[in-house]
């Protein structure tokens, strides 16, 4: 561990837990435990983007602001980098020239049902961002997935708020503790339900579907729910449409085509930092995913302190 900058492996890490990567081929990293935004350059790279490496929730300058053990990252097509701080329930945006603000939630830490629940989060963890500028959140704790309009209104899209795997309109749908959320080319939302070990599927009519998994934690592969997983943490989706997970307690990343077999696309099972190909690589307990501009699969591998790359 740590927050050393650097030119590739020069640099340090503690707990990554997201990535993103923009259309200029840099990466964004939510480093947990460093209460920092660190941004990798096209040349390997590291530098500080946001946080002072203190716990707080200070807007300002990036060398200023601070956060709170943020887990999601997500950039949109003008360069403004959207955070989950996690354990501030809040949902902070950079702006292009470094600055921090808040865009939604209130510095409190638990919700108060019945209250102000459209501008609260608890523990929000996945974080996406769309074409029309709406940014989508896993709000974990709260087992929800929201939605931040362009004017800042805070909506929910799906969930009942109570813990389940029920899947139905979004109103009556559930979830529990999701941890990740990403698009498609459609407008189709895929979570990835961490503790129902799941793999759910929002459709733009309003539908919740499991694609994959089931509530029994494993890691076989087979179609739809002859899959399973163990605490899968974070989720993206190629042109293709073919879905990669990580396979969180796993240590894998897992494959699922769109004909919805799911089987294992990289590591081994076993923890490590090995690099090699397909399953000879291995991971320990990675977290986020994204593509990055040149097609290849990045990994926040969380607690080997890493940011990993599969290409093809």
């Amino acid at each position: 561990m740590g927050s050393v900058n650097g030119k590739s492996k020069a640099a340090f890490f503690s707990n990554p837990m997201g990535v993103a990567a923009d259309n200029l081929g840099n990466i964004f990293v939510a480093d947990s435990r460093n209460n920092m935004i660190r941004k990798i350059s096209p040349e390997g790279m590291v530098t500080t983007l946001a946080g002072t490496g203190a716990a707080g929730s200070v807007d300002g300058r990036g060398d200023t602001a601070t956060f709170f053990f943020p887990e999601g990252v997500a950039v949109d097509n003008n360069g403004n980098v959207f955070v989950a701080d996690t354990h501030n329930s809040l949902i902070r945006k950079i702006s292009p020239d470094g600055f921090v603000t808040t865009l939604a939630g209130q510095r409190i830490y638990h919700t108060i049902p019945g209250r102000d629940t459209s501008v609260r989060f608890d523990n929000p963890s996945g974080i996406a961002t769309d074409r029309k500028g709406n940014v989508y959140v896993a709000d974990w704790a709260n087992n929800l997935i929201r939605k931040i309009s362009p004017g800042g209104i805070v909506s929910n899209i799906a969930g009942n708020g109570d813990r389940g795997a029920k899947d139905s309109s979004v109103s009556f749908a559930s979830f529990y503790l999701p941890g990740a959320i990403t698009l498609d080319s459609t407008g189709n939302l895929y979570v990835a339900d961490t503790y129902n070990n799941m793999i759910r599927k929002i459709s733009p009519e309003g539908f919740v579907s499991t694609i994959a998994g089931k509530t029994v934690r494993g890691s076989a592969n087979g179609k739809g729910v002859a899959a399973s997983f163990s605490h899968p943490a974070g989720i993206v989706v190629d042109k293709e449409g073919n879905i990669y997970i990580s396979d969180m307690e796993n240590n894998k990343i897992r494959k699922i085509s769109p004909d919805g077999m799911v089987t294992d696309f990289a590591g081994s099972g076993l923890r490590g930092s090995a690099n090699g190909r397909d399953t000879v690589a291995s991971f320990y307990r990675p977290y986020g995913l994204t593509i990055g501009k040149n097609g290849n699969i990045l990994v926040a591998d969380c607690l080997n302190n890493q940011i990993r790359q599969i290409s093809f």
